[in-house]
């Protein structure tokens, strides 16, 4: 089978999880599929590799005025979905590299909706006409959890039938935590990733407070982008300053080690589509503590603690319940491990596959 990617997704994310994604998938293509992907920025982190890889690539560079480069590039985009032969097209994004709307295809088309942020919490983002518009004319939906399925299903009026739910994976795993990164010498707990307004940070701030009131060693690790005004100023007014080790942004051998390390992984987030991140610290060793909405139970089942966040207390209650009970954490754990047997690239793709080939059959 030719399938085709615009690779939109690279110039959003140097390195994110859609990207993986979509690497996770095109490396497991068979050796009879032949994979291509069409760029304009160069990518040496989580891009696909497969033996029958071509890539479509347009350098920017060197146009001047740079609307030229811009029309230009939309040119050339698409006489390769016109001129070449593909059998599928599977974008890495709602919007396309060749500026034209999902149904210019005349070929079987399928796009992975991977959650619902944007319509729930930033309605007016440009984004969400484009996904509008990708959605009502793709032939197939993939959807990463049934969550984001039945959020998909309330806001679009479309047929079942026409969608599947394949869930992510982990690629990270707690035999890459050994190596010589630093971690926090003092028991911390653990948060990674953005801090938008539905992640909840703000909660955890504040229950972490109460957890520091009352032990006076314990650290909250921070990984991600440098603390914006607004939560540096609600880090001071908490008293916190002391309290939080900050790493930035770190490589996945260094972030094993940090979930691997930590009393547990944290993630307050009121909305995810899947979230892989509780997924990777089950995998990596350490217990997860998330909130017990959206589509985090159907990961974290009973691998984790699950809280409520509209309950102030019930986060921190958690977080002290694990640091006065080392036995009960380690129990947590082994049902952890357990829990992230249901999930693997492989099988992810082999759904995936599957829908290529329904979805080809009937066009």
């Amino acid at each position: 089978m030719h399938i085709l990617y615009d690779g939109q997704i690279y110039l959003m994310q140097v390195a994110g999880g859609i990207n993986r994604y979509f690497a996770n998938l095109i490396n497991r293509l068979s050796e009879n599929d032949f994979p291509a992907v069409t760029i304009c920025e160069t990518r040496n982190v989580n891009f696909p590799s497969h033996p029958n890889l071509k890539t479509f690539y347009f350098q920017r560079r060197g146009f001047r005025p740079r609307r030229v480069s811009f029309w230009l590039e939309k040119i050339y985009f698409r006489a390769i979905s016109k001129y070449k032969k593909f059998d599928l097209v599977h974008p890495t994004y709602y919007s396309l590299l060749t500026g034209n709307s999902l149904d210019s295809y005349r070929i079987p088309t399928v796009i992975t909706v991977h959650d619902m942020i944007h319509e729930k919490f930033y309605p007016d983002a440009i984004d969400v006409e484009d996904k509008r518009k990708a959605i009502m004319a793709a032939d197939a939906i993939i959807c990463v959890s049934q969550n984001t399925k039945t959020d998909l299903l309330e806001r679009y009026s479309l047929p079942e039938e026409k969608i599947t739910v394949t869930y992510l994976a982990s690629e990270l795993d707690a035999s890459m935590s050994y190596g010589a990164e630093t971690v926090p010498t003092h028991p911390y707990f653990l948060y990674i990733g953005n801090r938008m307004s539905y992640k909840n940070f703000d909660g955890l701030l504040l229950a972490f407070a109460k957890v520091a009131e009352n032990n006076r060693d314990v650290k909250l690790c921070v990984v991600g982008s440098p603390f914006n005004p607004d939560e540096q100023q609600l880090i001071s007014e908490l008293k916190l300053d002391a309290r939080i080790e900050f790493y930035g942004y770190v490589s996945d051998q260094h972030l094993a080690k940090l979930y691997r390390c930590s009393v547990a992984f944290v993630y307050p987030s009121l909305y995810e589509g899947f979230g892989i991140p509780p997924l990777e610290a089950i995998n990596c060793g350490t217990v997860v503590v998330a909130a017990n909405t959206s589509s985090i139970p159907e990961v974290v089942g009973n691998g984790g603690l699950l809280f409520n966040p509209d309950i102030n207390h019930e986060l921190s209650d958690m977080l002290l319940f694990l640091l006065d009970n080392p036995s009960e954490r380690e129990r947590i754990i082994a049902r952890g491990y357990k829990q992230a047997q249901n999930f693997s690239w492989d099988k992810t793709a082999a759904q995936t596959f599957e829908v290529y080939r329904n979805v080809t059959k009937v066009k």
